[in-house]
């Protein structure tokens, strides 16, 4: 038999329950950080940004095979597009590659102190990948691994630029950096590499790389929608 005690306490339940849920949520809120000042990522391209150009972003993790293979014919397609297409790569360092992390950070660094050297990096990481892969690092230290990873990114944005490379592995802010690339791709629900968005609108088949000839049947179609727009606006006399 249900008493009027019991009965007030059923009808209370829903109410006590989501108090205790919004409270932990609240708290969660509070204890978020700020938005970082600039937006993450690398720009590969250098000239204006307008309502017509095409801005292509790129999700990549430096020892990850379909990244390394996707990379030259976006790179094609960007250079065959010019100003019309915007590329921006941002770093997605997966748990399951051992030094994703580490040599995430090396282009981080590397972007702080010699900005002309980001994707040369990114270059040298892609024909090098073998060299930072889980087997060839399984009887390392993660010191040693790193301290190779300092080196292999001083040959190529300087070897001046070695103990700045070395202190920058030790520097929080390079960490946080790092950090707040992983957390920007998993706000975007990037879980795999390459992953690729045309105009904020995700590509579909996460994880594939796409061929020049992929690239020009999604952007094609985009830039003759712009020639359209054109043609239709009035012409003033």
């Amino acid at each position: 038999m249900r008493t009027e005690e019991g009965t007030t306490l059923l009808l209370l339940f829903p109410l006590i329950c989501s108090v205790v849920l919004i409270i932990p949520c609240q708290r969660t809120v509070k204890a978020q950080s700020l938005p970082p000042a600039k937006y993450d990522g690398f720009l590969y391209t250098n000239h204006p940004v307008d309502s017509n150009t095409i801005v292509i972003e790129a999700f990549f993790d430096p020892v990850c095979p379909d990244s390394r293979d996707s990379w030259p014919p976006l790179k094609q397609a960007i250079h065959h597009y010019g100003s019309r297409v915007s590329l921006i790569v941002h770093l997605l360092p997966l748990p399951y590659h051992d030094y994703a992390f580490a040599t995430s950070r090396a282009l981080h660094i590397v972007n702080l102190l010699n900005p002309s050297a980001t994707f040369r990096l990114l270059d040298s990481f892609f024909e090098h990948q073998e060299r930072f892969y889980n087997a060839q690092t399984s009887n390392k230290s993660r010191d040693a691994v790193v301290n190779e990873i300092a080196e292999f990114t001083a040959e190529t944005a300087g070897k001046s630029y070695y103990s700045a490379i070395v202190s920058g592995f030790n520097d929080r802010n390079t960490d946080l950096k790092t950090r707040v690339s992983f957390k920007y791709s998993a706000s975007r629900g990037v879980f795999g590499t390459p992953t690729f968005y045309i105009n904020g609108f995700v590509l579909p088949d996460s994880g594939s790389s796409i061929d020049y000839k992929g690239w020009r049947s999604f952007i094609d179609p985009l830039l003759l929608g712009h020639s359209k727009n054109k043609d239709d606006l009035p012409h003033l006399s």
